[in-house]
């Protein structure tokens, strides 16, 4: 009577469950996080998060290193260079002591930004790119 249609298809189309890493509140990583998927951090994060999809930073979490990603919701504090190739918001609770590298740029009243901020159509899309290419076009250079 009730038989399971293989395939999974909603609406004529495959359904596919949203794919989300996350740094729970309480919670410290050390070291470069790369993903395909978005992430979404409350804790802490010691190093680089670099992916293809969305980065949210929420009002709890501290990042101290570098975003790289196609977009990005800033609500905590970030010090570290933040590269964005698509749209990135800073919430109002947002601290940045670092520099911005965007295409659109939108900020809330009461966001804090420490740090320059180049924006423009140079910033393209990575949704082309192989991991390899986006990893090494996002990485931040040290200064000699």
């Amino acid at each position: 009577m009730f038989k399971k249609k293989p395939g999974n298809k909603v609406n004529g189309t495959s359904q596919k469950s949203p794919s989300l890493n996350m740094i729970s509140e309480g919670t410290t990583i050390k070291g470069t996080i790369k993903s395909n998927n978005d992430i979404r951090i409350a804790g802490r994060l010691e190093g680089e998060a670099i992916c293809k999809g969305k980065v949210i930073v929420s009002s709890t979490a501290h990042v101290d290193g570098n975003i790289a990603s196609t977009e990005a919701d800033i609500a905590g504090k970030v010090d570290g260079t933040i590269k964005v190739s698509n749209k990135l918001s800073l919430r109002q609770t947002a601290n940045v002591y670092g520099d911005i590298y965007t295409k659109v740029f939108v900020v809330e009243e009461g966001a804090q930004l420490n740090g320059n901020c180049k924006m423009g159509e140079q910033e393209k899309s990575t949704v082309s790119r192989t991991n390899a290419e986006y990893a090494e076009s996002t990485a931040v250079k040290e200064k000699s």
